[in-house]
């Protein structure tokens, strides 16, 4: 996955599209900073955090620019969550998700809202990327209910 950014990066420059060139170099630019400070192996699981971090990090700053009634940078916002999310893997629908949280459960029994770390840990290591674990844990919340 690394390569291809890099590769695309490339592409980016000779069509002399900036604004997809700016979002790449940010990405890889937080890439590197993770492989340099923290001293992690460059492999697909930095990319998918790395990612999913730039992905939440957007969607926060759009219901801020929303609030504030910045459409320029909401859209602005909004081009760039496209570009990284072409970088995803194949995100699967609510009701796939809800059907490996059943199966999280009838493994791991959970008795109540002290167990959602173990529910989350778990779910965390199976739907890493292929999921909103945001949305993920709301919907265990719901069920430790």
């Amino acid at each position: 996955m690394i390569e291809k950014l890099k590769n695309d990066m490339v592409v980016a420059m000779k069509s002399k599209d900036k604004e997809r060139l700016m979002v790449l170099r940010m990405v890889k630019a937080a890439i590197d900073l993770e492989h340099i400070d923290k001293k992690r192996e460059l492999n697909d699981d930095l990319f998918l955090d790395i990612l999913n971090k730039q992905i939440k990090m957007r969607k926060d700053s759009l219901a801020e620019f929303e609030k504030a009634n910045r459409t320029d940078l909401v859209e602005k916002t909004q081009k760039e969550l496209e570009i990284l999310q072409e970088y995803l893997p194949e995100q699967l629908t609510r009701e796939e998700v809800v059907a490996v949280i059943e199966k999280l459960f009838a493994q791991i029994k959970p008795e109540g809202q002290k167990d959602m770390g173990k529910v989350m840990k778990e779910a965390n290591s199976t739907l890493k990327g292929k999921a909103d674990m945001k949305e993920v844990s709301n919907i265990i919340k719901d069920k430790l209910q």
